[in-house]
């Protein structure tokens, strides 16, 4: 058996189960509504045909829930039991029950037929869904079994053709490594003596640059003696010269400072005599001119000192200051 022989016998059972609900529903709803028409208040008659309905759709309920419990294979527990079996006998009651008030045996087992066929198609229908659900498990779990095994068998081979590339590459790699390992003895062996001989060449060389180099040594410090020699020589010499400069300028500024004073002095011993009482010779005048001009006197007090005018001042003044772009300049009453 296949899937596909399940899914056909599942197809024929609900078929059948339905075609039986079906038929067991309209028998006894017209089996059944001249009783509750009978049983009935006159205007109330055309609720007769809503009893059967209301327990034929418990029993449709019932079935297709069953259905679905089975195929998922749950239990549903005591009270879709009860259900199932209070609508059987509530549907084989309302169908007999017109025959058993008129006592006639034969009409209560004509009618009794779909309800009791209703009754153990669903109960017969829930095994069957039961069984085929517990054969769908197994066949699912062989299924699932063999593709375990299927699967345990590609993963073992592939396991094992992993392990022999792994074996052949690890042989691989130690035949390689070999190789290698003698390769590199081979070659570290001719490192060996290509150092040496390096080495000994490194060695003569460090010793004729080391001789070279005390050689150089040698020479350099005799330059840097000789470099501090000539360097100590000039120094003195820009110290001597330097002594010189600061003598010179000394003496120098001891001079103009002497200078200084006596002008300072032959300036204040010009201007203290006061104002002329008349007009003094041209070389007196200019000489108290040129001191009035060095202690900052306006132009008019150095005319009243020397005795001549405003005007021969500020000339001489402007010749001490020197010519402004080329034109004397006139301070005639600037007051300098």
């Amino acid at each position: 058996m296949n899937a596909a022989h399940i899914r056909s016998a599942e197809r024929a059972l609900s078929a059948g189960t339905w075609l039986i609900v079906a038929g067991a529903m309209l028998y006894s709803i017209l089996t059944v509504t001249p009783l509750a028409s009978a049983h009935t208040p006159a205007q109330w008659a055309w609720t007769a045909p809503i009893l059967p309905l209301v327990v034929d759709a418990a029993v449709v309920i019932v079935v297709r829930l069953d259905a679905v419990l089975a195929r998922l294979g749950g239990n549903g527990g005591r009270w879709p039991i009860a259900l199932r079996w209070m609508t059987g006998c509530m549907t084989l009651a309302l169908n007999v029950a017109d025959s058993a008030l008129k006592n006639d045996l034969v009409g209560v087992a004509v009618h009794a037929v779909a309800p009791l066929l209703l009754i153990v198609t669903a109960e017969t229908g829930l095994a069957y869904r039961r069984a085929i659900t517990a054969a769908v498990l197994a066949l699912e779990a062989k299924q699932q079994a063999e593709r375990e095994a299927r699967e345990r068998a590609a993963i073992e081979r592939r396991d094992e053709a992993a392990r022999r590339a792994r074996e052949e590459r690890e042989h691989a790699a130690e035949l390689a490594r070999e190789q290698r390992e003698h390769e590199a003895r081979m070659a570290r062996e001719q490192a060996e003596r290509e150092a040496a001989a390096r080495r000994e060449e490194r060695e003569r060389e460090e010793a004729r640059e080391r001789a070279e180099c005390e050689q150089r040594e040698r020479a350099d410090r005799e330059r840097e003696q000789r470099e501090r020699e000539r360097e100590r020589h000039e120094r003195e010499a820009a110290e001597r010269a330097e002594r010189g400069q600061r003598e010179r300028a000394e003496r120098e500024r001891r001079e103009q400072s002497e200078r200084e004073e006596r002008a300072a002095r032959e300036r204040a011993a010009l201007l203290s005599a006061g104002p002329a009482t008349e007009k003094l010779s041209e070389d007196d005048a200019r000489a108290i001119v040129a001191a009035a001009h060095a202690e900052g006197m306006s132009v008019r007090t150095a005319a009243e000192l020397c005795g001549w005018s405003v005007g021969w001042v500020s000339t001489r003044y402007a010749e001490l200051r020197g010519p402004l772009n080329g034109v004397p300049v006139d301070l005639t009453g600037t007051g300098r």
